[in-house]
């Protein structure tokens, strides 16, 4: 594997180091890497798409933090994006690595030991007082414009780069203080380096992380609107999918009433069960996934189950309401607890198979996302099976009370039942049914949500 030499700066893809003059310059790994590409293809202008391919493969991210991982690497490098002397930026395409001289050589021979480590500044000597208030006062303004907010930004990185324990005792308690506190934790994430930014214990805790939730919002509402679209298709095909095979069954299963006509109502209310409940539990996970950085698993799993038992009980109430005033039918149909559990198992699944995903929202390929696809589907058929033997089935055993209860209805579930050997829809059918729509709803919620746009 070569490296790359060109002015005073020598970069290892092997050894993962970028020097200058013998002082190892520290770079977040998705940065070193994005680096690394531009110099390969130096004779080309890199794609954007080509970029979050390559270097974000495994997350998808928003513009912005590619346009911040170029600024960090050119101020790493002392460049210049109004004069340029290593990275261009190509309009409406991407970027490009302009410096003619670059040496490729093998990475077999001697090499220099760093003076620093990563956790020194990369450049320079100490800094002064005075450097600290033009960035505090930029870090501290209103802004108007995405200008504005992408020049803070800015002030908060090289804030990090001064010395982040620094810039946090001088912020104090100043005017727009909890904004800028909320900025300087999220931009840490981004900074080699940086310090810690505490939340807890610092002045007006619930107001910083009110903003900080507000920012990541912010920067991530597109992604996390496809995401949360993307769970409920998702979670609605895997819901017309269930209710198709077993209407099918069922109009053609042994001493069963049940129409040809079934297929299609089935169809419709697994879909429009599964399409509801994949939004609730996809809003909870796109937005804790956009907003939680350091408690990642812990937030995926508490919104998810939060956001499934919120959406759960909305349909509980709507349902228990809609079979009294039109058939009268009074049932005690659930949907709350089954809500929180699924969503809750939906959580747990999805954060421990991408428990490695950094810096974006996790969107594994191949064989990882079948992994992870199911992960979620197992354990959400867990979930179901475990609802299903306490007395509390999802749809299909929800749709078997209802015909039970209504005079002169065709659907019943217990021919399914006689299929496996039981007199009725007995324990054993019903745990299958309940393990299946679990397992199917995890699935198309999985690939739903993790599915990478293009």
């Amino acid at each position: 594997m070569p490296r790359y030499r060109f002015s005073d700066f020598v970069v290892s893809p092997q050894r993962r180091l970028l020097v200058r003059a013998g002082r190892e310059l520290p770079l977040i790994p998705r940065y070193f890497d994005l680096l690394v590409l531009l110099i390969e293809r130096r004779h080309e202008a890199v794609h954007r798409r080509d970029i979050f391919d390559r270097v974000w493969t495994d997350v998808i991210v928003s513009d912005s933090a590619l346009s911040q991982a170029v600024r960090t690497i050119r101020r790493t490098l002392g460049d210049d994006s109004r004069e340029p002397r290593f990275i261009r930026t190509v309009s409406r395409h991407g970027y490009r690595f302009v410096f003619p001289d670059v040496v490729e050589e093998q990475d077999d021979g001697a090499w220099p030991d760093p003076e620093t480590n990563a956790s020194e500044l990369p450049a320079g000597s100490e800094p002064s007082r005075d450097e600290y208030e033009p960035l505090l006062e930029r870090l501290t303004r209103v802004t108007r414009t995405p200008i504005e907010e992408e020049e803070r930004r800015e002030a908060a990185e090289l804030l990090h780069v001064l010395g982040t324990s620094e810039a946090v005792r001088r912020l104090g308690t100043r005017p727009g203080h909890a904004s800028a506190r909320a900025l300087l934790r999220d931009t840490r994430w981004d900074s080699p380096g940086a310090g810690e930014v505490p939340v807890l214990g610092a002045p007006a805790p619930l107001a910083v992380a009110r903003e900080l939730v507000a920012l990541r919002l912010r920067r991530g509402a597109r992604m996390v609107a496809k995401r949360w679209a993307g769970a409920s298709i998702g979670g609605g095909l895997a819901g017309i999918a269930a209710g198709t095979a077993g209407g099918l069954i069922l109009a053609v299963a042994p001493h069963s009433d049940a129409p040809i006509g079934i297929v299609p109502v089935l169809a419709v209310i697994g879909g429009g069960c599964g399409a509801i409940g994949g939004a609730g539990v996809g809003a909870g996970l796109s937005m804790a996934e956009a907003t939680a950085r350091s408690r990642r698993e812990l937030a995926l799993v508490l919104a998810a189950a939060l956001s499934g038992g919120i959406v759960g009980s909305a349909v509980q109430w709507v349902g228990r309401w809609g079979l009294a005033a039109l058939v009268g039918l009074r049932l005690d149909i659930g949907g709350g607890v089954e809500g929180l559990v699924i969503g809750g198992a939906a959580g747990i699944g999805y954060a421990l198979a991408t428990r490695r995903a950094e810096g974006g929202m996790a969107a594994p390929r191949g064989r990882r996302l079948l992994l992870a696809a199911g992960l979620t589907a197992a354990l959400c058929g867990l979930g179901g099976l475990a609802l299903t033997l306490s007395g509390r089935p999802l749809v299909g055993g929800t749709v078997h009370a209802i015909g039970r209860a209504a005079d002169g209805s065709q659907v019943s579930l217990a021919p399914l039942g006689q299929l496996i050997g039981e007199p009725g829809f007995g324990p054993v059918s019903q745990g299958i049914i309940g393990f299946g729509e679990g397992a199917l709803f995890g699935l198309g919620l999985a690939l739903g949500f993790m599915r990478r746009p293009s």
